[in-house]
């Protein structure tokens, strides 16, 4: 097991693998659990470093730690699998979090607001109002039926010529309010149309390629 665990950590970070060196905070512990639970699930482990050098936990107190965080700093709860393993004689905790079914897991920040996170790559990023709106509705799922009006012809002749918006930018050339350019970027989203692209200056969309159903021509 010491062997595989070296080879996972020899990886690096990503969007199923974070390291933590310590856990000071349980509220920092849960925004990683948020995102996973969120996204496709992960491991987190705790003792290593970012380099991936192992430096093991230094009290037992780290258990107490994650516990607090799924079960006080998340909502709803996120359920987490704690395995201890030795490397290099040095004690590392892994978290397993699974997909979870009750998406959007909030985690409470500083403030005492809660929180919504998505994994993308190596980092935990806030999720959007689209985002949720898609997790809400992948929990339910039902039919969508998209008729492509003059808002969203206007979205996909602009995406023809231009590599992705953002959705302040679609709600501006489109003329339409929030509510209904989310609406629209959430059905495109779901059906495939159009893909995201997160990073920490924020969320932009572009045509999906690999499953654009119309004439491009």
């Amino acid at each position: 097991m010491a062997k595989s665990l070296k080879r996972l950590i020899k990886e690096g970070e990503n969007v199923h693998l974070d390291f933590k060196f310590c856990i000071s905070d349980s509220k920092k512990i849960a925004r990683t659990l948020s995102a996973f639970a969120n996204t496709q699930g992960g491991r987190l482990l705790i003792g290593v470093r970012d380099n991936g050098s192992i430096a093991g936990i230094r009290t037992d107190e780290e258990f107490y730690m994650i516990d607090t965080a799924s079960k006080i700093y998340c909502k709803p709860e996120i359920p987490v699998e704690i395995k201890q393993h030795i490397i290099e004689g040095k004690t590392i905790l892994e978290i397993v979090v699974e997909q979870g079914s009750k998406k959007p897991y909030r985690a409470k920040n500083e403030d005492g607001r809660w929180i919504a996170y998505y994994r993308h790559h190596d980092q935990n990023l806030v999720a959007n109002n689209i985002l949720m709106q898609i997790w809400r509705k992948e929990e339910r799922p039902s039919g969508i039926l998209i008729r492509f009006g003059k808002a969203e012809n206007v979205l996909m002749e602009y995406l023809k010529n231009n590599e992705s918006i953002t959705f302040s930018g679609f709600k501006k050339i489109a003329r339409i309010p929030p509510y209904r350019a989310e609406k629209i970027l959430v059905n495109l989203l779901i059906c495939n149309v159009l893909e995201m692209e997160a990073s920490e200056k924020g969320y932009r969309y572009r045509i999906n390629t690999a499953t654009q159903p119309w004439d491009s021509e």
